[in-house]
């Protein structure tokens, strides 16, 4: 797990531009949704097609924040990525093609095809029968064409998106970005977010905080649904 903390100069900014450190003294867990991100065995397992080492340390906190919003009455959304294949391709070839390198592609692309939901997700994750599961196919669960996210959180009266998952530069940053530009309320939950580097985990956390929404950590956020 990532132990860096926003540097105070831009907490400083911040207060500055908005008049407040965080957005929310007290969220409510009925309008809340926790949206997990990417936990899966391509990018948690160990020597995983896309591992991020840092991902199994969060697990635990992922698990006690998705607990403590259903038992006050809160969603908790799974969100896992799969691309279907086409050829020796896939649905996704923009990326494919281009960014993954020709000797990894097949196993990307096989790692990242459509599974049952019981396989879907990594295994030390703890979901119930009440929790919602949604399937990505771009970076963003919530940019257009990508999955029924958006569909399911209007449907059941969602406002706030707590974000956790991998990668926190990537895919978290990227439904959480566009979750403010849909007019959700988003918070970056610092403790249950991994990537590949501090740098780059700090990087996106101290943007985000500044331009698009909140960031707290998985104790910051249990307080304010209490």
């Amino acid at each position: 797990m990532h132990d860096i903390d926003i540097r105070p100069h831009i907490i400083d900014r911040v207060v500055a531009r908005r008049g407040r450190h965080h957005l929310f003294d007290r969220i409510d867990a009925k309008t809340t949704a926790l949206v997990v991100i990417d936990m899966q065995p391509t990018f948690v397992a160990e020597g995983g097609a896309g591992e991020v080492p840092m991902s199994r340390g969060i697990v635990p906190n992922i698990n006690a924040v998705a607990q403590v919003l259903r038992d006050r009455g809160g969603v908790v959304v799974w969100v896992v990525h799969a691309n279907a294949r086409i050829g020796d391709s896939s649905d996704w070839s923009g990326f494919y093609d281009r960014f993954v390198a020709q000797d990894v592609r097949a196993r990307t692309i096989e790692m990242n095809a459509p599974r049952p939901t019981s396989d879907a997700l990594w295994h030390g994750l703890d979901v119930h029968p009440s929790d919602v599961h949604i399937v990505k196919n771009r970076y963003s669960a919530l940019v257009s064409g990508s999955s029924g996210l958006e569909r399911s959180l209007r449907s059941l009266g969602i406002t706030n998106l707590l974000i956790a998952g991998t990668k926190t530069n990537v895919c978290c940053e990227s439904t959480g970005r566009d979750a403010m530009m849909l007019d959700f309320f988003p918070i970056m939950v610092s403790d249950c977010l991994a990537a590949l580097s501090d740098e780059e985990h700090r990087a996106t956390l101290e943007t985000f905080i500044q331009q698009f929404g909140d960031v707290m950590t998985s104790g910051e956020v249990a307080e304010r649904l209490k």
